[in-house]
């Protein structure tokens, strides 16, 4: 079970115009899945922004997979 979304990622109107980012980063979350999208592992992800923590990167992925879940049960 992911953590709570405020834990992993979060939205401010003066950082980055309120891009949603990781937790005490400026990393947008988009970023890493457009990292995966692209072929590039959570590991090349990770080394390329170390300010965002494995278990938030994994976290965020966990989440997204708990909506995709939740959404394919309500269609």
């Amino acid at each position: 079970m992911a953590p709570p979304l405020p834990q992993v990622v979060h939205s401010d109107p003066d950082i980055l115009g309120g891009v949603p980012v990781f937790v005490g980063t400026r990393v947008p979350v988009r970023t890493l899945f457009d990292y995966l999208e692209g072929g590039d592992t959570l590991e090349e992800f990770l080394a390329q922004f170390p300010t965002v923590k494995r278990e938030q990167a994994i976290a965020a992925l966990e989440l997204a997979r708990d909506t995709v879940i939740a959404r394919a049960r309500t269609a």
